[in-house]
């Protein structure tokens, strides 16, 4: 409050030059012209108005005070966003890389926020090394062609949750495609992993077996798809890892996310299920996420 009232003190002591008395009355001759029609009433609040705006804008920018206590003022709500804050280029005529680096901002855990903008920064600065470094070797065995992409997607952004997604597109010959997410509380402020959303590790069947399910399933109405989920078949899936990749969606699903190659052929790309609720509803911690 002591701000408050240091920001109404200084703004009624600010001098109004006659430059700006003029540009006070202009605008509200010129919203009077545009008003002619309404009531008074809303004539008399439009007129106070542009001239306000005026006089505060003036005020900020020329009353070093001022400005200094509006930016005390606590912002209600803070917005927790994700921006690109690196990007590392090569374009040669048979290597290109890409490489974009997301930075998390707004999350009043310093710690968790430092902790993934660092990962961030560390996995992709490691992806652009060792990119450098095959390319100078291909070169050294004669050329040939090297691709990487590498960027990040916001899966799910609400009031609760934030799923973030990163991905990278190896290309030589065929691509191969990775991604990793992480999901935010951002309620709590913290990090969501799967293990903690479940009592114990009997998730790991539970979820496998519901995906399987649905991949027979999925096959048997479309013959386009196909999943390594037989016996016989190469590297037959049998179960999620304990850390799968996942993400929690708009509302409130689970989603298993598999990389391309990992359960299916290459042409598949990369894979997502999302889990039934019901499906998991005796191996949940509680309903705060998934329901």
């Amino acid at each position: 409050m002591e701000k408050i009232r240091e920001l109404k003190k200084n703004y009624e002591d600010v001098q109004i030059p006659e430059e700006l008395d003029f540009v006070v009355r202009k605008a509200i001759n010129t919203h009077k012209r545009k008003l002619k029609k309404r009531s008074k009433k809303e004539l008399k609040w439009a007129s106070g108005v542009a001239a306000a705006v005026i006089i505060l804008t003036v005020a900020v920018n020329t009353n070093s005070s001022i400005a200094y206590a509006m930016s005390e003022v606590p912002v209600v709500g803070k917005l927790v966003k994700v921006l690109m804050v690196r990007e590392y280029m090569i374009k040669e005529d048979t290597y290109n890389a890409e490489v974009k680096v997301p930075a998390v901002e707004g999350l009043e855990n310093q710690g968790l926020q430092n902790s993934l903008n660092e990962k961030y920064l560390a996995e992709n600065e490691k992806l652009y090394a060792e990119f450098s470094k095959d390319i100078e070797d291909l070169k050294a065995a004669g050329g040939g062609h090297l691709g990487v992409n590498s960027g990040y997607v916001i899966k799910t952004d609400t009031d609760k949750i934030l799923s973030i997604g990163r991905y990278v597109v190896n290309t030589v010959g065929s691509s191969s495609t990775t991604f990793k997410y992480d999901t935010v509380d951002k309620q709590n402020q913290i990090l969501i992993v799967l293990p903690s959303l479940f009592k114990d590790d009997s998730y790991i069947d539970v979820i496998s077996e519901n995906i399987k399910a649905q991949m027979r399933q999925q096959m048997k109405e479309d013959t386009q798809k196909f999943y390594w989920v037989e016996e016989g078949d190469i590297s037959p899936f049998e179960k999620i890892k304990a850390d799968q990749s996942f993400y929690i969606s708009s509302n409130h699903k689970l989603v298993i996310s598999f990389d391309k190659y990992e359960v299916a052929p290459g042409y598949m790309g990369v894979i997502e299920f999302e889990v039934p609720t019901e499906a998991l509803s005796n191996v949940l911690v509680s309903n705060e996420y998934i329901k």
